[in-house]
């Protein structure tokens, strides 16, 4: 690890805490907020580490926004910036969310925020735009690497697990460069999963008991179990969810988990928050607290490991190419996954004009990111109020 630099804690803080604040629509837009402040304005790291970074926290378990600004944290501040990093980018959010379900709790809805992300989510597809485009080297190193994009996106789209194809990635540059290193044969030996892989690959079962009545521990242990455990989007989220709370605990609603998933993805930050607002409506105050510590906890441990074991991975021949063939599937998804963003954030002509003029505003420009996300907020609301 590079020297920690003089002031990098405070930095680390400002920075995180501010993306904790405007990070609005999910994985794909905060890695795009992320290389845009710690790449190109800071240079705190190169575009090739970023994108390892991305593809390393991408088959592990856990939120990969969240896990990625754990990480970046850690590079430039060691283990002070990782706990302080990652807790300021959760803090924002889960406090949100938990405003909402103090309201929700009271009044039995969730607040309207439709003229606000009106306006910010095109602006989120501008950034996203800009941020693929700048990454596009460091993830696609040649044919075979953009064979793997292509494809994972195009699979995506058909339907096909995340992580499968992230691990179909690796795998399959694996085999291409074994054919043309070495007759075939890596000096390092045998094709295997990044070793950073190993401890999740499979499934961590960790028993909960099913109780009729709530139970602090339960809570908490259920939380942890889904954060150490749970791989891919908001979908899965609900459907891990949905298991515990609603079927096997009988603690939630449907309609009340359905409204704790939505306010996640309505709210700055990851959308693991929806812990901090399930923990809120089953245990008030302390339960929005272990529950948001508990879902959260996992991917701190795993980041802490992972950024120990990372140096080598990019040392060894053959989990260097697999974790190029993740970093190509990686960025496959994230291509995949903002053109259906930009699906239901370009919804209009004044949409697409917002939408390609952040494009231009951030590539031409240095204006920090927090003013165009409120710029775009005031804007939605505005044009909203006219039409």
């Amino acid at each position: 690890m590079p020297p920690i630099k003089t002031g990098a804690l405070g930095e680390v803080a400002r920075l995180f805490f501010k993306l904790g604040l405007i990070a609005f629509g999910g994985p794909a837009v905060h890695t795009a907020m992320m290389r845009e402040e710690v790449v190109r304005r800071r240079k705190w790291t190169t575009d090739d580490e970023f994108m390892d970074l991305v593809g390393a926290t991408a088959v592990i378990p856990g939120p990969n926004s969240t896990e990625l600004a754990i990480h970046l944290s850690n590079k430039r501040a060691g283990l002070k910036g990782l706990l302080v990093g990652g807790a300021l980018f959760i803090i924002p959010a889960a406090l949100s969310v938990l405003a909402i379900a103090w309201g929700y709790e009271r009044w039995g809805t969730t607040p309207e925020l439709g003229w606000v992300l009106y306006g910010i989510k095109p602006i989120a597809i501008g950034i996203v735009a800009f941020a693929l485009l700048g990454l596009l080297k460091s993830a696609i190193k040649g044919p075979a690497t953009g064979v793997v994009g292509v494809g994972v996106a195009v699979l995506f789209f058909m339907g096909m697990n995340e992580l499968i194809l992230l691990a179909t990635g690796g795998v399959l540059i694996v085999i291409a460069r074994r054919q043309v290193f070495g007759g075939g044969r890596f000096t390092s030996g045998l094709i295997a999963a990044p070793p950073f892989a190993l401890p999740f690959i499979g499934s961590f079962q960790l028993a909960v008991p099913a109780i009729t009545g709530y139970s602090a521990l339960t809570l908490f242990l259920t939380f942890l179990k889904i954060g150490a455990i749970l791989y891919g989007s908001g979908y899965v989220l609900f459907a891990y969810l949905n298991v515990d709370f609603v079927e096997r605990l009988g603690w939630l609603t449907n309609q009340e988990l359905l409204d704790a998933v939505a306010i996640g993805q309505i709210t700055p930050g990851p959308v693991f928050t929806t812990a901090t607002f399930i923990g809120y409506l089953t245990g008030s105050w302390w339960g929005a607290l272990l529950a948001t510590v508990a879902i959260f906890l996992p991917s701190f441990l795993f980041v802490a490991l992972l950024g120990k074991i990372l140096p080598i991975v990019q040392r060894t021949p053959w989990a260097r190419a697999a974790l190029d063939g993740v970093n190509a599937a990686s960025f496959g998804l994230m291509a995949a996954v903002s053109v259906r963003l930009a699906d239901s954030a370009v919804v209009d002509p004044f949409t697409g004009v917002m939408a390609g003029g952040t494009f231009l505003i951030v590539w031409k420009t240095s204006v920090n990111l927090a003013w165009i996300v409120l710029g775009g907020a005031l804007l939605g609301v505005a044009y909203k109020n006219i039409t």
